[in-house]
């Protein structure tokens, strides 16, 4: 059950990942497979548990950050690539988070609505296509929009800009660690997804 804030916002900020579509597991997939085809000395280290501390952080900086903890020198944006082919080619099995796709579904139309994520424009784009979510929302910020992603809160206040509403008069939905700290550090208020919720 989601615990909503009490509060008249005016503008609302989704997180896609694990957010608004049900992608997380598939992203998991996606990056051993990749670890392992780059013969990544760390493909084995990288679990379940890890992958969901990462949230919110840019694909290439995760990369890089257990490159720097391993001593390893494994291409990011080689791995990044041959990850989203994977993810790509199985696409059609992502869903939404319906109790989120649909807070979104009532919103869309009556206050305005963005969208604030640390994957890919293109990720972002096609995994909203894929599950119908994708004409709810005009705003859509990713990590080429800003000089900082999450936990910086620099999504967060440009997002708010181009919806046109005061930052403090968000509401921010948020799966992982990193993206709540960007919206708070934003001056918003957050709404906790947890994983899995409305997951069939």
């Amino acid at each position: 059950m989601l615990q909503i804030p009490e509060g008249d916002f005016e503008g609302y900020v989704f997180d896609c990942d694990g957010t608004l579509v049900d992608s997380m597991p598939l992203h998991f997939v996606a990056w051993v497979e990749s670890f392992k085809r780059h013969e990544a000395p760390y493909a084995e280290a990288f679990t379940e548990e890890f992958f969901y501390t990462q949230a919110g952080i840019s694909e290439v900086d995760t990369v890089k950050s257990l490159n720097a903890q391993h001593g390893a020198d494994v291409d990011p944006h080689s791995v990044m690539r041959v990850k989203m082919e994977i993810f790509y080619e199985r696409l059609p099995e992502i869903k939404e988070v319906r109790p989120v796709a649909e807070i979104a579904r009532q919103l869309h139309g009556k206050k305005p609505i963005a969208v604030a994520s640390g994957s890919e424009e293109e990720t972002v784009r096609r995994c909203l296509e894929a599950t119908g979510l994708l004409p709810l929302f005009d705003v859509i910020i990713t990590p080429k929009d800003v000089k900082r992603g999450k936990p910086a809160p620099d999504m967060f206040l440009l997002a708010a800009e181009r919806l046109g509403v005061n930052p403090a008069r968000c509401l921010v939905f948020e799966d992982g660690q990193s993206g709540i700290q960007g919206a708070r550090a934003a001056g918003m208020d957050v709404v906790f997804v947890p994983q899995g919720i409305g997951r069939a």
